[in-house]
């Protein structure tokens, strides 16, 4: 197992900002997120955090400000980022099973037309059993419940074999028992892989995330996942109704 007490900075973003029709998604963002660290990124409806994971991928260009994943440049540094996008697109009517949207992950990893080999296969199978999805493999993707599809793109991310994983809103749809056993598969990558995700789950914020990015076009916090009720009133432009732990459990008042 890689250390991860070295501290590298795995995502550098200085002084960015994006536009969206000449409106900013992104105002003036600043973040350090360093190897090793799982950081959860909140804030309300169309605040940016969808926008912030295409920029750190290299999806969008920002107008202005530089990013760095490991030291390169977002386009450069893609290989070795795995994504999870928001409602993970898949043709569910599409002939694909389990094994074969994982395998998709390694194509970064392939030249164009050669052949998957040992060393592939072996990766896909690590990567379904670490979500538990191994016994699945043969099954079609449509056959799946929502939870067991989070697992499988997942999978296909890991596949990649990246050191940062992006997740946007990977518990959305999904009951709570799922959500739970999600969790702690994550808990388990944050040893290896530098993970950010982009969620409505706060309490999530106050188990699992080791710092916090709140989000609202602008970075109103960056730190520990102990908030304020000041810090998410400031993001969200409304009062905070309840705190626990650190973190609201209804985020909003009726407003």
């Amino acid at each position: 197992m890689k250390d991860l007490n070295n501290h590298q900075h795995a995502v550098e973003i200085k002084n960015v900002w994006s536009y969206y029709h000449d409106v900013p998604a992104l105002k003036e963002i600043n973040l350090d997120v360093q190897e090793g660290t799982f950081l959860g990124i909140i804030g309300p409806n169309g605040g940016g955090k969808s926008t912030l994971l295409k920029v750190i991928l290299g999806l969008i260009e920002p107008d202005r400000g530089d990013v760095r994943i490991f030291g390169k440049k977002p386009k450069e540094g893609r290989n070795i980022v795995g994504y999870v996008p928001q409602h993970s697109a898949s043709r569910l009517d599409f002939p694909i099973n389990v094994w074969e949207v994982v395998m998709m992950g390694r194509i970064g990893k392939t030249s164009l037309f050669r052949k998957y080999n040992p060393n592939d296969r072996k990766v896909v199978k690590e990567a379904l059993e670490k979500v538990k999805m191994y016994e699945y493999r043969d099954r079609h993707i449509a056959k799946l419940s929502g939870g067991q599809r989070q697992r499988v793109f997942i999978a296909r991310a890991l596949a990649s074999e990246p050191k940062l994983l992006l997740l946007d809103e990977p518990v959305a749809g999904i009951d709570t028992t799922m959500q739970k056993e999600f969790y702690e598969i994550l808990e388990e990558l944050k040893s290896r892989v530098t993970i950010i995700m982009v969620t409505h789950d706060i309490s999530a914020i106050s188990v699992y995330v080791d710092k916090v990015a709140c989000l609202n076009q602008k970075l109103y916090y960056h730190g520990t996942k102990e908030l304020k009720p000041e810090d998410l009133e400031e993001a969200y432009k409304c009062p905070v109704e309840m705190i626990a732990h650190g973190v609201p459990h209804r985020i909003l008042k009726a407003h």
